[in-house]
């Protein structure tokens, strides 16, 4: 498996990794008709947009994308950042993809600029994200408007 920067001709096997992982993954915890809407946002065009603004990988195995994520500025701010768009192919879940990812994440200029880390977390997400060091932002264990856990990691 390679991690690398995302590039342009990526975007449409990302969407459809993104897709394929909410359908599978993430349905077990959220009600299907909430998927389908968040399905029809992700697209080739909103992940490039996304790219726009932040560092965008992708894992890849045999020629195949099987995991992404992106990492970039929190609100504009220089010394906190937010992850996003952290999925991995139903089929490569357990095998340590994830973690990749996200311990590439945490290498990035934005990660080592920033004293904080935030991430949206899925429910589905959550224990994975607690592994990997993440815990509820200001103590908070509710779910918020957008059916997510907001969690942090404090870096320095």
């Amino acid at each position: 498996m390679i991690i690398r920067r995302l590039e342009e001709k990526d975007a449409r096997a990302v969407s459809e990794l993104i897709i394929t992982t909410i359908r599978i993954s993430n349905v077990g915890d959220y009600p299907a008709d909430l998927m389908e809407e968040l399905v029809k946002t992700q697209t080739a065009e909103h992940v490039l947009e996304r790219a726009s603004w932040t560092h965008f990988y992708v894992a890849e195995e045999d020629g195949m994308i099987i995991g992404c994520g992106a990492i970039g500025p929190y609100w504009g701010k220089e010394d906190e950042s937010s992850l996003f768009s952290i999925f991995v192919h139903p089929d490569s879940q357990g095998k340590g993809v994830g973690r990749a990812i996200v311990e590439t994440l945490e290498k990035d200029a934005f990660a080592l600029r920033a004293r904080r880390i935030e991430i949206p977390a899925s429910i589905t997400g959550l224990p994975f994200y607690q592994k990997m060091g993440y815990s509820f932002k200001n103590g908070n264990d509710q779910i918020d408007e957008e059916q997510l856990y907001r969690l942090e990691k404090i870096r320095f």
